[in-house]
Parts: C-alpha cells; sequence; structure tokens
C-alpha cells in the first residue's frame, strides 16, 4: 500500500485543476459582460467558439476523471504492480487519447450545429450557449444532430462515469479485506481528493439535465 501521492498523481490533479479553470474561462467571461453591459447578446461565431471550448473541456475532464479513477484503483488493487502498469508511456498515452477524443468530439458537434439553420432571431434559455439549446432552436431538421449527440453524451459522459464506478467497485472491495483501520483509511486517503471532484461535478450535471428533461425553467 502506498503511503502517499506518486508522481503521476500529482500530475493528474494538475492537469484536473488547470481545466476546470479553463472550462469556467469560456462560459463566465461573457457572462460578467452581460451582466455589466445588461445585455443578454452574443453573435453567432462567438457562441460555436463559447460552445467548441465548453464541450471540449468539459469533455476532457470526464475522461480524466475516469483516468485518475483507474489510476486509484491499480493503486489500491494493484500497489505491487504500479510502477509498472502506470508507466510514463501509458500515461502519456491516456493523456493524448483523452484529449484526442475530446476534439473530435466537440469538433464534431460544433460543425453539426454550423449545417442547420436557424431564424432570424432567438434566444437561448440558458447562461451560456449550451449545445442542446441551440440545437432544439433550428428550424431545420435534427434528427442527425440529436441522433449524435446521444452517441457523443454516451462516449464522453457514460462511458468514463462507468469506468469510474467500476474502479470504484473494485477499490471498495479491496478496502474491505483490509484488516487493519489504520490501512483501510490509509487506502480511502488516496481516493478522497479524487472523489470530492467527482461527486460534485457528476451529481451537477446530472441534476441540471435530468431536471430539464422533466421541467423547463
Amino acid at each position: 500500500m502506498r503511503a502517499g501521492n506518486s508522481t503521476v498523481e500529482v500530475e493528474m490533479e494538475v492537469w484536473g485543476i488547470n481545466l476546470y479553470s479553463v472550462l469556467t474561462s469560456s462560459t463566465v467571461p461573457n457572462m460578467l459582460v452581460n451582466i455589466q453591459t445588461e445585455s443578454k447578446i452574443i453573435n453567432y461565431r462567438n457562441c460555436l467558439s463559447q460552445m467548441y471550448f465548453s464541450l471540449l473541456f468539459a469533455g476532457l475532464d470526464n475522461f480524466l476523471l475516469a483516468v485518475m479513477a483507474y489510476d486509484r484503483f491499480v493503486a489500491i488493487c494493484h500497489p505491487l504492480h504500479y510502477m509498472v502498469i502506470m508507466n510514463p508511456q501509458l500515461c502519456c498515452l491516456l493523456l493524448l487519447a483523452s484529449w484526442l477524443l475530446s476534439v473530435l468530439d466537440s469538433l464534431l458537434l460544433d460543425l453539426m450545429v454550423l449545417q442547420l439553420s436557424f431564424c432570424t432571431e432567438f434566444k437561448i434559455p440558458h447562461f451560456f450557449c449550451e449545445l442542446n439549446k441551440v440545437v432544439q432552436l433550428a428550424c431545420s431538421d435534427t434528427f442527425l444532430n440529436d441522433l449524435v449527440m446521444y452517441f457523443a453524451a454516451g462516449l464522453v459522459v457514460v462511458i468514463p462515469l462507468t469506468g469510474i464506478l467500476f474502479s470504484y467497485s473494485k477499490i471498495v472491495s479491496s478496502i474491505l479485506n483490509i484488516s487493519s483501520a489504520e490501512g483501510k483509511y490509509k487506502a480511502f486517503s488516496t481516493c478522497g481528493s479524487h472523489l470530492s471532484v467527482v461527486f460534485p461535478f457528476y451529481s451537477t450535471v446530472l441534476r441540471i439535465y435530468l431536471s430539464s428533461a422533466v421541467t423547463q425553467n
């Protein structure tokens, strides 16, 4: 059992903190301008740019949280093989795959919005250009966009979340098999920082989108 965080963990956590700040920066500045100027207008080009970067970094958050969950799984369930499994090559490959999938996903969804036609004036019932709200306001057929959005949601949200839940099911099972209370605490403490991000992130996302499916605010 490891006594503390490894270099890989620290690097991934720093990446996570930076990504959260970038994700926030893609939406908050325009919101602050709107509050200051008392205007809610954003042009079409800026709306697409905002949507692209918010999708990119939201997707990247999902993938990196799944990678970090796998890191904890290896550290707790296979501690003696940790340095062999989580080698620098694998870490770089996981990071590269996370970036590549996020870029392709956000680019595809953004390009598909470009194919839609909109009425002369429309209002987005959201505080930023959220993909689903933009597509709902299109005047043309959105069947293909909806289909791709569901597929993208499965790739970017459902698959990483499933990986996180699977990793922690194995982690909990492994922790329960530890005889000493100190060992259990030490094992659980390695997951504390990760869980403190996972719970607020996914609970907020699920609450917003599940509630919006039932009622329109």
